[in-house]
């Protein structure tokens, strides 16, 4: 199994890409420690953890979460080493929206939502592997918005932003951390159907758009599942030669034509 006895914190891993992730991560052999807010969605992440790993609630965006979510790993399983940073979301219902209509409100919460949590837990993964000074690996989430803009249905202009700030903080991260054998990556989706995406996902036009921009597999939204496996590789000894890459995963939405 490609993670064998690998220690990894999923923050946001108990509902869309990040539940889905963890079950592929237990499947492959992994120990896990799912971070999620929603007590519901803890007893069913626990559920499919099993005695492979234990879920906790928390907020991504509360500097405490992600550390407290490493420092269980380590107890439990005596080190970390894989962090996927999945959580984060769309402003548009705080005031998110077109740049001349954003609230401060929306841009507070977006920035908040989508950087500072990935802030705190690379952070707090970085201490715990310069601590055992082994290496690592973590994969942030961004978006392909944050580099293939979409401006008809998906004018989030505060989201766009921060997800292309997430690969810049990446990148930058990669670089620096590389001679201590930390790998930094990214995964860019495509449009997903999560929770956050509910709006689209209602939406027959928007619906009948993703058809051709997102044109593989018979055109089509993206299912978690379908980030499973570069998720998979990015935390598995298969990407150790791999660092401050950007992996689109999306149906083809950053190569086709369709606006």
């Amino acid at each position: 199994m490609l993670l064998s006895n690998k220690n990894i914190v999923i923050v946001g891993g108990t509902s869309g890409i990040g539940f889905s992730a963890a079950s592929a991560f237990v499947n492959e052999g992994a120990n896990v420690i799912a971070i999620g807010r929603k007590p519901d969605r803890i007893t069913k992440t626990q559920k499919i953890l099993g005695n492979h790993g234990t879920a906790i609630q928390g907020n991504a965006a509360d500097s405490t979460t992600a550390q407290e979510g490493i420092q269980l790993a380590v107890d439990e399983y005596g080190s970390l080493h894989g962090l996927y940073h999945v959580a984060g979301g769309s402003g548009r219902g705080k005031g998110d929206g077109p740049l001349h209509k954003i609230s401060d409100e929306g841009w507070d919460y977006t920035l908040s939502t989508n950087l500072d949590a990935i802030f705190y837990s690379n952070r707090a993964a970085i201490k715990q592997f310069l601590k055992q000074g082994d290496g690592g690996t973590i994969l942030n989430m961004s978006s392909v918005l944050g580099f293939s803009p979409s401006s008809k249905y998906f004018a989030t202009h505060a989201y766009a932003g921060t997800k292309a700030a997430v690969i810049g903080l990446t990148k930058s991260l990669a670089s620096y951390y590389a001679n201590q054998n930390i790998r930094f990556n990214v995964i860019a989706p495509g449009l997903v159907a999560t929770p956050m995406s509910e709006r689209a996902q209602s939406d027959n036009n928007i619906m009948d758009y993703i058809a051709g921009k997102q044109p593989l597999d018979g055109g089509r939204i993206g299912k978690p599942a379908d980030l499973d496996g570069a998720a998979v590789y990015f935390m598995s000894d298969n990407s150790k030669f791999t660092t401050g890459q950007v992996l689109s995963v999306d149906g083809g939405w950053s190569v086709s034509n369709d606006h």
